[in-house]
Parts: C-alpha cells; structure tokens; sequence
C-alpha cells in the first residue's frame, strides 16, 4: 500500500486545506493525461470534494489521499514524498519503500 512521508502528508493536508474546507476533501492520484508515448508510469493529482467509488482511500495523520483504482496496483509498494520550492511550487516524488 502506498504510504506518505511525514512531509508529503503536510503538504497535502496544507494543499486541501488551502483549497476547499470540505471535511471529506483529499488529494486524488490518477493516470496524467497522455499525449504522447512514455517510458514512465505519469501520474496527475489534483484536490476533490471526495473519493470516488473505485478509489482506495489512504489516510496519514492529516487530509485522506485517493488512488484511482487504474493507478493502485503501480504505486502499492511506493513512497510519496513532496516538497515546496522558494516559489511554492510544491512537487511530488513517488519513492520506492525501503
């Protein structure tokens, strides 16, 4: 099961609590949009009022994270981290577990 570093789940709950006060908000994981062909797996995230039916759910300490059920099976044994530059751009970084 993906799991989230202290960080990435400080960030995401700063990140939805940012942008909506709905107490059942997260941050949703799916497949990017693709354009072209990739050599790597390319994921998209984006803040939703809720999961989907579909969507495992992955609580930490702070706002819930959803995984498209398309997306489950390539991020199960995987970290998320992220990380705010001096600009407040935020980026995430999926890891492989230790």
């Amino acid at each position: 099961m993906l799991t989230l570093t202290d960080q990435a789940d400080a960030i995401v709950t700063s990140l939805v609590t940012n942008q909506t006060e709905d107490n059942e908000a997260g941050l949703r994981i799916q497949p990017a949009d693709e354009t072209e062909s990739q050599q790597t797996e390319r994921f998209a995230v984006r803040v939703v009022d809720g999961p989907q039916p579909a969507d495992q759910v992955i609580q930490g300490e702070g706002s819930p994270v959803f995984l498209d059920e398309l997306v489950t099976d390539a991020l199960d044994d995987k970290v998320l981290d992220a990380n705010v530059d001096a600009e407040g751009t935020i980026t995430f970084q999926v890891l492989a577990q230790r």
